[in-house]
């Protein structure tokens, strides 16, 4: 292989990932991926696997990832906000210029309620911001 494979892998899951160290210094020179812990994003919470203790490089590699996942994490929920509000605009001019009566009919209801409750919720935070500040 032409690049340096890190030293660690972090395999995400639902709630976290699972970490692995990685290993190409064997005999046969093949990748190996031994499991050494699993994490819990939500909660920050680190489990070693099995009966393995982490170093203090293991946990400061882990938390350092954890950290940088969150700013990812944070990061998306954003942009799809921001996607959220493009998609609203392309729905908008769909509906105007070229929905028909049946799809209009099929749609139409659902988004009535979806932009209600949104609407309801943004202008109840707007309100609290304004009342806390």
């Amino acid at each position: 292989m032409t690049a340096e494979l890190p030293e660690y892998y972090f395999r995400v899951r639902e709630n976290g990932a699972a970490v692995f160290r990685v290993d190409t210094e064997n005999r046969q020179r093949r990748i190996e991926m031994d499991q050494i812990a699993t994490l819990n994003i939500k909660n920050g919470e680190i489990k070693p696997h099995g009966d393995r203790i982490l170093s203090d490089e293991d946990r400061q590699t882990i938390e350092t990832w954890m950290q940088e996942r969150l700013r990812l994490l944070a990061h998306r929920d954003i942009d799809d906000i921001f996607r959220t509000m493009d998609h609203l605009n392309l729905t908008t001019q769909w509906a105007q210029s070229k929905a028909s009566d049946e799809q209009l009919a099929a749609v139409t209801n659902h988004l009535l309620l979806a932009m209600h409750d949104l609407r309801s919720t943004l202008v109840r935070k707007k309100a609290d911001r304004l009342a806390d500040s």
